[in-house]
């Protein structure tokens, strides 16, 4: 077992022990030289029985890895044999497996899964179209891990093999029974793409209904018979996919992906609306100049009642929101689900996760702008189907261009900001690239754009500051990083936005305090460090908190604690750059 703290082959120091199976240690380690964080999976010769047989499993594993290059799945960077063990290096990958998300929240919305499910259908295409082609055999949800930024990746690769022309059976028996196809049961059949898309099928069967096909009942059955109102298109995919007879499956991850893309085309309500469309075209038209005058009235009546009653639960919810926040959540959804193409309600809830349902410890300390992971949950909740026409709300709230903008806009600040009260960088970069890509309008004005592209440039820079190319180049520069860092809070000072100010100083203050020695590696002056301390220190100390706003007693505590950040990142900075008296 390898110990924390030690450092293997001069490079790899090992953190901490991050899982374990029936033959193998997983380790987080790092990278010191490169700045990166890297997974080690360790199998040992002690206690392991058939280690010769494993260990030129996991080679073949490696050397299959080694050539594939697909943002969908791990990339292999070492392989280390030792006396006694056997070391692989590969990428950590930080989320969680879908196995433990269904784990915890149960069955998954269908636009979630169907957005899985057209990534691993991108990603199985690609093993497929290799030559020879790569059939992956054990898809299941343990398997398959969701990265913070929504992306999936295919992990574990053991039982990957490359397609044999020509054969007749499979050598072993190998998929985990209740997603395996059939042929994988040896004897019935060479296990092909086909086979991969069967696991899918079993996967989404799972995801969709949160049944496992591995306990009772060991049966698939259509999953709308345990949710009725799934879509009955994403059905018949399911079914199409898990049919025994490979030839009665989809027959290449292309044509399955059309139909994940269109899966509410098939829905057995469209095909009838399409059958009976030329025959009710006539009889229509006919009726149509008569209940034309009659119907504007009372379409133009429902709209503005559903206007004004949404209002109402907006006004309800603002009224409850001190004192009965549980009730206030139910308002604000009840005013998003009566009308989902307006912005107002997601916009009044996530304001209220924000800054008013903050609660105080016991110490006092107070935890302003925390955007929780229960209340993301619920945000994600309320933007997926909560009605029944199989739709869900973010759908609605797309029709309407720039409200849905404005709002990505909000959410993107809020998970880049406050989410779990450090903010989620990697979760934001959907969300400010949609406000980003649009146009100067009433609702989203040029700083706003502005901000929201330079926000999403700082949140795509995660992905890659620290990580150098094959040639030893730095993929991401901190002096570009630092330059977009103060832009972003010179456009707040600018702006007169207090919030803005407040939260952009706190992510400055804490780049500063984490990544000094990065930003004097890459250019960045003292003078210069310490001229934008003082600016936006100056600032926030000039700043006028208006007594009377609601937001008055978290602005002003969120204040000190920038103030607080500040003194802290000027002396982390001062000791990095070495010098005491740089205002001398």
């Amino acid at each position: 077992m390898l110990e924390i703290g030690s450092v293997v082959d001069g490079k790899y120091k090992i953190l901490n022990r991050i899982g374990q199976g029936g033959m193998s240690i997983v380790y987080l380690a790092m990278n010191e030289k490169a700045n990166k964080q890297w997974a080690v999976k360790e199998v040992r010769r002690d206690g392991t029985r058939n280690f010769e047989m494993i260990r030129q499993g996991l080679m073949a594993e490696t050397d299959l890895l080694k050539k594939l290059h697909h943002p969908n799945l791990p990339s292999i960077v070492d392989v280390i044999e030792g006396d006694g063990t056997f070391l692989i290096v590969m990428d950590y990958i930080e989320g969680k497996t879908l196995a433990r998300i269904l784990m915890e929240s149960g069955a998954q919305s269908q636009e979630t899964v169907t957005e899985w499910a057209r990534q691993l259908c991108d990603v199985l295409g690609y093993l497929h179209s290799r030559k020879p082609p790569v059939v992956y055999r054990d898809m299941k949800p343990s398997n398959i891990m969701l990265r913070p930024d929504g992306r999936v990746i295919l992990i574990d690769f053991g039982t990957a093999r490359e397609y044999k022309e020509g054969g007749s059976t499979d050598t072993v028996c190998l998929g985990t029974r209740g997603y395996a196809a059939p042929e994988q049961y040896g004897g019935q059949g060479q296990t092909d793409e086909r086979t991969d898309i069967y696991s899918l099928g079993a996967t989404m069967y799972h995801l969709l209904t949160g049944h496992n096909p591995c306990e009772p009942p060991y049966e698939m059955y259509p999953v709308r018979h345990w949710r009725k109102y799934l879509s009955s298109g994403l059905e018949s995919i399911v079914l199409k996919c898990t049919q025994k007879n490979p030839l009665d499956r989809y027959q290449s991850c292309g044509e399955l992906l059309y139909d994940l893309e269109h899966y509410q085309e098939l829905e057995t309500e469209y095909k009838k609306r399409q059958s009976l469309q030329w025959r009710c075209f006539l009889a229509a038209g006919t009726a149509a100049l008569a209940a034309w005058a009659g119907a504007a009235w009372f379409q133009n009546a429902e709209k503005q009642l559903t206007y004004s009653t949404s209002q109402w639960y907006l006004e309800e919810g603002d009224f409850l929101a001190a004192t009965e926040p549980e009730q206030a959540v139910e308002c604000y959804e009840n005013a998003v689900k009566l009308n989902p193409s307006s912005r107002a309600g997601y916009e009044a809830l996530l304001n209220f996760f924000l800054w008013q349902n903050n609660e105080k410890e016991e110490s006092g300390e107070v935890f302003f702008c925390v955007f929780s992971d229960a209340e993301e949950k619920e945000m994600r909740k309320i933007l997926g189907i909560t009605g029944d026409s199989g739709r869900s709300n973010e759908e609605f709230l797309r029709q309407k261009e720039e409200e849905y903008r404005k709002f990505a806009y909000e959410l993107g600040l809020a998970y880049f900001y406050s989410y779990e009260g450090t903010g989620n960088k990697a979760a934001s970069r959907k969300w400010l690239k949609i406000a980003a890509e649009g146009e100067t309008s009433d609702l989203l004005h040029k700083g706003d754009l502005d901000r929201a592209k330079s926000l999403y440039k700082i949140a795509d820079y995660y992905d890659s500051l620290g990580i150098r190319n094959q040639a030893g180049d730095s993929k991401a520069s901190y002096w570009e990083y630092w330059q977009d860092l103060w832009e972003v809070t010179k456009d707040a000072r600018e702006g007169g936005d207090h919030r803005m100010l407040l939260l952009s100083c706190k992510e400055l203050a804490g780049q500063i305090a984490a990544r000094a020695s990065d930003f004097k590696r890459a250019g960045i002056s003292s003078r210069e460090m310490e001229t934008q301390l003082q600016k936006n220190r100056e600032a926030v100390e000039m700043m006028e908190i208006a007594r009377e706003s609601a937001n008055a007693e978290y602005e002003e505590e969120l204040r000190q604690t920038v103030l607080q950040n500040f003194q802290m990142a000027e002396e982390t900075f001062r000791a990095v750059y070495n010098t005491g008296n740089l205002r001398q």
